[in-house]
């Protein structure tokens, strides 16, 4: 049998989500002296923090700017950003002992490469200003009442609910479900009449179907540098073949300005020009094959697969002009039209969710409802890869912690 106990609480708020957002929050809001009890559905805070970047966890990037965050409204995040800076977050780790290290383009690892010194600078802080955070703990509503709200939730098998003046839905996104991902900060902002910007999966692997499938499927572990690109944005890194699709940080950060049905373009040789690689070549070498030529510029097994669409055993003397522009096309332009994403389950983020223009940029406080604040990924704000989204993370969990 089930208890409902309902409990009048001394917290100031009630923070749904023990993830980054939530964390952060809870800990800056103890700085202020207010209390906040975290309810965190997993086993443990910080679950997406324990296996980002590998288990190392990037934790922010040195060029962190509102131009590298999606949003129907682009300018809504730079209040928080201002108010929480990429200086702040390195300060306030390196405070509590995580230096960063810098890797390629801004990212910042800690020292140590593990992801639970970042977790453990939370939970210690929150221990040491009494900020519980009750783990196993799902909310299954949340009811608005004259003086603020009641929380419905299940723990230890019991029903039970708590009242507070506030209330922070910090429970992410929709990735990664078997990480206990759920819509439950949709959910509630549908509730309580909130509009929803459409979400997708974000960051997230393209996969290839039909007639071209078995070309990506056997270059399946290539990894080329390449620049990827469609009229929205451009992207210089790696990229990655399986054998469904493609991957790799150009390809994940490429989908999140992918929509069904159009084209991404990847130029295999970014910064160089392929024919005129092969004139000044062929004058000093026109002997040689064009496939060893393109065996020297990438893997045997790759320029083998080129092949199928260049006239690979002709000698680079013996091209024609016709020939030369179709290799440039295919070096410079490859041209690919995904079928779709890997999904929820391979996505690092999720694009789109409450509407900005339901929040306000200096609070993220809900404007219909008072009390009610949202943070993280579960608001539409969706940064790059790279430490982009942690940052965010971080920004809005202090900005929320300014105004509980």
């Amino acid at each position: 049998m089930t208890a409902n106990l309902t409990k009048q609480t001394h917290f100031d708020a009630i923070i749904i989500g023990g993830g980054a957002c939530g964390l952060m929050c809870a800990v800056q809001a103890g700085f202020l002296g207010k209390r906040t009890l975290v309810l965190e559905k997993n086993d443990k805070p910080g679950a997406k923090i324990l296996i980002s970047g590998g288990g190392r966890c990037n934790y922010t990037n040195l060029y962190a700017t509102p131009a590298q965050f999606l949003s129907q409204n682009e300018h809504f995040c730079r209040s928080a950003f201002a108010q929480w800076t990429v200086d702040d977050t390195i300060s306030f780790f390196e405070t509590y002992g995580i230096s960063g290290k810098e890797k390629t383009l801004g990212q910042l690892f800690p020292v140590s490469d593990k992801s639970k010194d970042i977790v453990k600078v939370f939970t210690d802080l929150c221990r040491d200003m009494e900020q519980p955070i009750w783990c196993d703990t799902e909310v299954t509503d949340i009811i608005q009442i004259e003086d603020g709200f009641i929380v419905k939730f299940n723990k230890n098998g019991e029903q039970q609910n708590i009242t507070c003046q506030k209330v922070v839905i910090a429970s992410g996104g929709l990735p990664i479900p078997k990480m206990g991902a759920t819509d439950f900060g949709l959910r509630t902002a549908r509730k309580f009449g909130l509009d929803i910007t459409e979400t997708n999966p974000a960051l997230v692997p393209l996969t290839i179907t039909g007639k071209d499938q078995p070309w990506y499927e056997k270059l399946s572990g290539n990894s080329v540098f390449c620049r990827v690109w469609n009229d929205r944005a451009s992207f210089e890194e790696n990229i990655l073949f399986t054998h469904w699709g493609l991957s790799g940080p150009a390809i994940l950060q490429i989908s999140s300005y992918w929509k069904p049905g159009e084209y991404i373009y990847i130029d295999l040789l970014p910064g160089a020009d392929i024919i005129d690689m092969i004139i000044t070549e062929r004058a000093e070498n026109g002997k040689k094959m064009l496939l060893a030529y393109l065996s020297g510029l990438f893997t045997r097994k790759f320029a083998e697969a080129l092949s199928d669409y260049v006239p690979a055993e002709k000698n680079l003397a013996s091209l024609s002009k016709a020939e030369l522009d179709g290799l440039g096309s295919l070096i410079h332009e490859f041209k690919v039209k995904p079928a779709g994403t890997k999904g929820y389950d391979k996505a690092e983020v999720m694009s789109g969710g409450v509407n900005t223009d339901e929040l306000s940029s200096k609070t993220l406080e809900a404007k219909k409802i008072s009390g009610l604040f949202f943070g993280g990924e579960c608001v539409d704000v969706t940064g790059w890869l790279g430490g982009y989204n942690f940052q965010w993370a971080w920004a809005s969990g202090f900005v929320i912690a300014q105004n509980l």
